[in-house]
């Protein structure tokens, strides 16, 4: 009984934060907004459709060839509830139809960076305004960038987006319908975009290196998961009979490409990248070095604005207090003038009065 009590005396209670901070935040909910880019025809849809298990582009129509060629890039943002084992998510999709698909992809990725900024600009309003208790943020957490598997490497629109949104926002590449080359063709090409994502200075969502107290499982998941990179990702709804087991999958004349095979695609490393592993250090990231790099860049811009309006001001005031010095210099000189032709004027007079004194002696 004494040891007990020596043991109670000891116990202040504040190990029962990380409990009541997660009943808290799961109270509350998560958000998480996704951004998706690349080319039609890549498999976004059926992607994302199968990340989250979900439709969420149920209404989509497809255009034809000559529709696509003169269409410009929209924004497009899908948001969806989703709640597993009592954790609420919403989830928000940013989608980019348009984007690569005109004959003349000059610029076609500034809407894409336009928006992301006027997403900095509305949460930085919304930061700096009085009530700031509900701030809804839209911020673009994560970038899956479609890369297409049918060419060399990189394309130049490729290396156009990811340089004009890599200081803005996680940018994760993504190798897609990979099942259309074999496996050492999928490792050239994979190898091949990392050479050059070096060489054109592309930077691209760096993962967090593990503790050195992790476990030795989560280690060498990490190593995998760095390994990935570009990720070579198949989509899928469709279930399929695999030796007797169903299977999300692609069924082909000369077999099956199971989507969360490891061994056939990328695609349950992405998943659990975005949604089990690293959710939240995206969303940090975004806060910490994105929306901070965007908040000093646009208080220098204001406070550069301030000091072009103080200068301006300044000038106009310098311009003003000269032209009342003028004004004042002149009205000086004309009373100066004024009294010069008076004195004249009273000379003249006593002039002409001698003048008439000395006519009347003669």
């Amino acid at each position: 009984m004494a040891q007990q009590h020596s043991l109670d005396k000891d116990y202040v209670g504040f190990a029962t934060l990380p409990t009541q901070v997660h009943r808290k935040t799961v109270k509350k909910g998560f958000d998480f907004t996704l951004l998706v880019a690349g080319e039609s025809g890549l498999g976004k849809s059926t992607l994302i459709n199968s990340l989250f298990l979900t439709d969420l582009y149920r209404e989509r129509t497809q255009l034809n060839a000559e529709e696509r060629i003169e269409r410009t890039v929209e924004i497009s943002r899908h948001t969806l509830d989703i709640e597993e084992k009592g954790v609420k998510l919403k989830l928000t999709v940013v989608d980019t139809p348009g984007f690569a698909d005109a004959l003349n992809n000059t610029d076609s990725w500034r809407p894409v960076s336009d928006y992301v900024e006027q997403q900095f600009e509305q949460f930085f309003r919304d930061e700096s305004g009085l009530n700031r208790k509900h701030l809804l943020d839209h911020r673009v957490h994560c970038c899956l960038y479609f890369i297409s598997p049918y060419g060399h490497g990189l394309r130049p629109i490729d290396v156009a987006f990811m340089r004009a949104l890599h200081d803005k926002v996680n940018i994760v590449p993504l190798i897609a319908k990979a099942d259309t080359m074999t496996t050492q063709e999928l490792a050239a090409f994979k190898q091949r975009v990392r050479d050059e994502v070096e060489e054109f200075g592309i930077k691209l969502y760096q993962f967090p290196e593990c503790d050195s107290d992790e476990e030795d499982d989560v280690k060498q998941r990490d190593k995998e998961l760095k390994a990935s990179v570009p990720f070579a990702v198949v989509g899928s709804n469709t279930v399929v009979d695999a030796l007797g087991k169903r299977v999300r999958g692609r069924l082909y004349p000369w077999g099956i490409v199971e989507v969360e095979n490891s061994s056939h695609c990328d695609f349950t490393r992405l998943r659990s990248m975005l949604v089990q592993t690293h959710m939240q250090d995206l969303k940090d990231v975004t806060q910490d070095t994105h929306y901070e790099n965007f908040r000093a860049r646009h208080i220098h811009g204001m406070a550069h604005l301030a000091l072009r309006s103080h200068n301006a001001a300044q000038r106009e005031g310098d311009a003003a207090a000269v032209a009342t010095d003028t004004e004042k210099l002149i009205r000086e000189k004309d009373e100066e003038l004024r009294r010069m032709q008076e004195m004249l004027s009273q000379m003249q007079n006593r002039i002409d009065a001698r003048r008439a004194d000395r006519s009347v002696e003669l």
